[in-house]
């Protein structure tokens, strides 16, 4: 069977039944129709223009709410810390006069209620003293040879450093034997 126009033998099957169901969908070129090409463009285009501001909108979210939750725990820190902050200022409102030996018991005493309540936030102290040195917790400030030490030892501390369950806040500054 040819086709009035030459154009080739005229297609008889399912395949060409459906394109005669689909109308207007299928030009002559046997292509896609452009009408319809340009609704499916047009309609993803939307889809990804909501998906991409519901994304930012997530995102934005996601940020506020971890400021917000960063927020409280300072917060929640503050008012723990407010207290020794009164004490303190007690402190260096106080004549010691004769009385040093209370007013340093005093001091002590605002000391470990501060100390309570960093460990109370999961706070450690890293208190080296004696043990080897190590520079992923320690920072050696002072080298100095001293007989009966060993090699690289802590000799003295000269500020405690501190570690937030694995993470270290300060490494502990020592001083350190050398050979």
């Amino acid at each position: 069977m040819q086709n009035s126009d030459n154009e080739g033998p005229a297609q008889v099957g399912p395949d060409n039944d459906m394109a005669d169901a689909a109308g207007a969908s299928a030009p002559a070129n046997g292509g896609p129709d452009p009408e319809v090409v340009a609704r499916e463009r047009d309609e993803f285009r939307d889809l990804l223009l909501r998906k991409t501001a519901e994304f930012d909108n997530y995102r934005k979210r996601i940020e506020r709410e971890r400021r917000e939750q960063a927020e409280w725990a300072a917060a929640d820190l503050v008012k723990d810390l407010l207290p020794i902050l009164d004490d303190l200022e007690r402190a260096a409102r106080a004549d010691a006069g004769d009385n040093i030996e209370s007013y340093r018991k005093g001091v002590e005493l605002i000391a470990r209620r501060f100390g309570d309540v960093i460990a109370r936030r999961g706070v450690t102290v890293i208190d080296p003293l004696g043990l080897e040195f190590t520079p992923h917790e320690h920072e050696a400030v002072l080298h100095e040879p001293r007989p009966g030490a060993r090699d690289n030892e802590v000799v003295e501390v000269l500020a405690r450093g501190y570690k937030l369950g694995d993470r270290l806040l300060r490494p502990a500054m020592v001083k350190v034997a050398s050979a």
